[in-house]
């Protein structure tokens, strides 16, 4: 499993892209394959406020529904409108174009506390 090194990580599994005040959030390949054939994703509406540590959408598999969590408080500026039709996105492509939420934040400092590639790959060699 590649693990892309440009972003963060929490140990549930979401990943954590930041582009100045932006911050792109989706699931990682190992939750991808752990929930296998993704079926639907929730997210929420452009212009919800989000917190640290709290829900921000659901993705459904045939196996279980699982939350997506956001690390960063702020606001939905923009989702994956693509993951509506074709939520096969997310396991075909999770670290690129299966990305699910865009949130603007004006408090990155949470992120700094996420682990990074190296630390999330041996996070997940621990699971197995």
């Amino acid at each position: 499993m590649s693990i892309p090194t440009d972003r963060k990580y929490l140990d549930t599994h979401e990943w954590f892209k930041v582009d100045g005040d932006v911050v792109t959030i989706g699931i990682t390949q190992y939750a991808a394959d752990e929930l296998t054939d993704i079926t639907y994703v929730d997210l929420p509406p452009v212009g919800t406020k989000v917190e640290a540590g709290k829900e921000v959408g659901e993705i459904e598999s045939v196996k279980a529904t699982s939350e997506l969590v956001s690390a960063v408080s702020g606001e939905v500026i923009e989702i994956n409108t693509a993951l509506e039709d074709a939520p096969e996105l997310v396991n075909d492509d999770p670290s690129n174009g299966g990305w699910m939420v865009k949130i603007k934040s004006d408090d990155l400092g949470p992120l700094e506390k996420l682990m990074d590639g190296a630390a999330y790959e041996s996070h997940c060699a621990s699971l197995t």
